[in-house]
């Protein structure tokens, strides 16, 4: 793999992380469109595990909620909305190596790229520099969010299972009715319908997303 661009050097370490070896910088910040053998994929699924026992330990130790609100909290916290939101707050989007039709997709500003971006970053972080040094940087990039309101409110999904039983209603049923777009920019349409109430169709980034975007359209509009 080619070095590090300097200005993407100086990115990483602007935002505390230290670099060392090119390469896994460079692999943690390339998508699979470019046709590298190396991308980041691999350093996403360790930073995904990363960044949730740094978030769950957060919360463990400043939070006296149940184990139910803390894992609201951290299914919000660690969601790939979240961590795309970090990734773009911090400029990730000028620094991704993608295909030219991936970025001419928009893959760039992807919430399903961005998102697996950031867990690169900090999987790449945790090879390099080990658990202590990436906890402190999550610590850092996630400070606004963990004092904000993400996850506090019931989960949409929760809500709508609750209203359903306390109407003396089937429970909600969910149905993927159409998936758009290419791999890296995927759309996916969800029905959430209640027998003998109606039904609400949602569409976004991920199933999960549209599942969570169509339970709270419904309950806006029947509850």
């Amino acid at each position: 793999m080619a070095e590090l661009e300097p200005a993407t050097r100086e990115w990483l370490e602007a935002l505390g992380f230290t670099v060392r070896q090119d390469d896994v910088w460079l692999e943690a910040l390339t998508h699979g469109s470019t046709g590298d053998a190396r991308n980041y994929e691999r350093l996403e699924f360790l930073g995904d595990r990363v960044l949730g026992l740094t978030i769950a330990d957060w919360l463990f130790t400043r939070n006296g909620g149940s184990e139910g609100e803390l894992a609201q909290r951290l299914n919000a916290l660690v969601s790939r909305q979240s961590c795309a939101e970090v990734a773009r707050r911090t400029g990730a989007p000028e620094h991704v190596r993608l295909g030219r039709q991936a970025r001419d997709d928009g893959a760039h500003d992807s919430d399903n790229v961005l998102g697996d971006i950031m867990e690169a970053l900090l999987g790449a972080s945790f090879v390099e520099n080990g658990f202590e040094a990436t906890r402190d940087i999550v610590r850092t990039l996630w400070a606004d969010m963990i004092e904000g309101k993400a996850g506090r409110s019931k989960h949409p999904k929760s809500a709508l299972q609750e209203w359903a039983a306390g109407n003396r209603r089937k429970p909600p049923e969910y149905q993927v009715v159409a998936t758009t777009g290419p791999d890296h920019a995927r759309k996916f349409t969800v029905r959430v319908s209640v027998k003998n109430v109606g039904e609400v169709e949602a569409t976004a980034g991920g199933k999960q997303d549209a599942e969570t975007k169509a339970a709270r359209a419904f309950m806006e509009k029947f509850a």
